[in-house]
């Protein structure tokens, strides 16, 4: 399940194995259900 933050006055979703922001809930959703929090990111 993502984690719901507020930051700069928008709302975003976070992975909550990695970290990773999504602006829209579906997308953090889909990138939850296949996060390898072991692997490193690739986005630095």
């Amino acid at each position: 399940m993502v984690a719901t933050t507020q930051r700069d006055g928008a709302t975003w979703y976070e992975c909550e194995k990695c970290g990773l922001l999504f602006d829209d809930e579906s997308d953090a959703e889909a990138h939850e259900a296949r996060c390898d929090p072991d692997e490193p990111s690739y986005i630095q």
